[in-house]
């Protein structure tokens, strides 16, 4: 028995969907802690591709199941969509799907204030997705939110879409409050299958040493206290994530494996003291088929940084590194590798608090030599050539972590596995 998690600890958009999908082999339920639709984890196998936004990544293996913690905010209707969407490509949910009655509702409501703070804060924008993720949080922490354990009473449904209305002065007519009450109570009677008192299937799955396997959205450097706020996501990333968003002790956790690309990206605003605005940032950018899976925009790009990555081995207590996407350093004059910044003429090695230092850090590089052969077809780390051998160590060697996994592809088997 077991208990892993699986988190990615940059900006997202680390390949963590498909860490997850290998490592779901082994686990009797894979568990998503947090986050909403504004994740797009991306899954490649039998020559076919899958977004998923909320159901976690490891619902495509056999008689696995799947669950979503009380820190997930669930848009009804995109649940249902990707629900569907599945359930027409043979994915049998029925029993393997569950929910804890204690998730967050995203309500239209959300996705107008989202679009209205992005309108207000100007050229301050925070590059949020407009999927209403950061207002449902703060409904949540406000105890205004609609959960779950809601949805099968219509009175209390009305008298919450009432006084979140007006809370916000959103006011919607005795119509529309109805009619969206009664949409909600009719979601929950087709979802009340899958709500389930999460904390307790965990304990029991724990008690009868099943493998339990967690996996997160976004990143690290993207929570809500510990990234770069205020460009940050509205959720705990991190690891001590897991036992808010889900009930399970922190000390039950056996394993935590920190989720890396071989290379920088971020979307939206916000410091990135290694992004490459030039040709070099573009080719990384087309290698890397660097564009968002939920929104589709472009990604920023730019070379690996170990302050920043340190960092998050540090606040998660990471155990060791899957690094993702090397393939795609292939070709390259000469990759860099970041170790310090230079902040008001001195060399910093700590990631700053303060977003603002951040934006005026000027990267401290150490080069190394790139490697010219596709590397998408090696199955062995001896496969691999010397100087990805060298870059791989590297990083290793600066994290004072070991690299346990290495992923040359999106497939399932172009993964590298060099320890158990």
């Amino acid at each position: 028995m077991s208990v892993t998690a699986v988190l990615g600890c940059l900006f997202g958009d680390e390949a963590k969907a498909k860490i997850v999908d290998v490592l779901a082999s082994d686990a009797d339920i894979i568990v998503r802690f947090q986050g909403g639709s504004n994740a797009g984890h991306t899954i490649q196998f039998n020559n076919q591709k899958f977004v998923m936004h909320l159901i976690p990544s490891g619902i495509f293996h056999e008689g696995k199941k799947c669950a979503l913690g009380s820190a997930v905010v669930i848009d009804p209707e995109q649940l249902e969509k990707e629900m569907n969407a599945l359930i027409e490509k043979g994915v049998d949910l029925k029993g393997r799907f569950l929910i804890d009655q204690r998730a967050s509702i995203v309500l239209p409501l959300h996705k107008q204030l989202d679009e209205r703070q992005e309108e207000l804060s100007g050229d301050k924008k925070i590059g949020t997705t407009k999927r209403g993720i950061g207002p449902c949080y703060s409904d949540s922490i406000a105890r205004i939110g609609i959960r779950m354990t809601d949805l099968n009473d219509l009175k209390v449904l009305k008298y919450k879409l009432s006084y979140l209305s007006k809370y916000h002065h959103l006011e919607m007519d005795d119509d529309a409050v109805k009619a969206q009450a009664e949409s909600l109570f009719a979601f929950g009677e087709r979802m009340k299958d899958c709500f389930v008192n999460l904390p307790y299937i965990l304990n029991k799955y724990y008690i009868e040493d099943k493998e339990i396997l967690f996996e997160g959205a976004q990143g690290t450097l993207l929570d809500i206290y510990f990234g770069t706020y205020p460009y940050v996501t509205s959720s705990h990333t991190v690891s001590g994530g897991i036992s808010i968003a889900t009930g399970f002790a922190p000390n039950k956790i056996d394993l935590l494996i920190g989720v890396f690309k071989a290379y920088f990206s971020r979307v939206g605003s916000g410091p990135f003291p290694t992004e490459l605005s030039c040709q070099i940032g573009e080719k990384i950018r087309k290698q890397g088929n660097e564009f968002g899976s939920t929104t589709g925009r472009p990604r920023r790009c730019g070379w690996f940084d170990a302050v920043a990555a340190k960092y998050s081995i540090m606040v998660n207590g990471i155990d060791n590194i899957a690094l993702t996407l090397l393939d795609v350093l292939t070709g390259f004059d000469e990759l860099k590798i970041c170790t310090g910044y230079m902040i008001d003429g001195k060399l910093i090695t700590e990631f700053p608090a303060d977003q603002r230092i951040l934006e005026n850090a000027e990267p401290v590089y150490t080069v190394m030599d790139s490697w010219q052969e596709d590397i998408t077809q090696c199955k062995t780390w001896e496969s691999l050539p010397l100087n990805a051998q060298l870059y791989v160590k590297k990083i290793e060697s600066l994290l004072e972590r070991p690299v346990s996994i290495v992923s040359v592809g999106p497939n399932r088997e172009q993964t590298i596995f060099l320890s158990e």
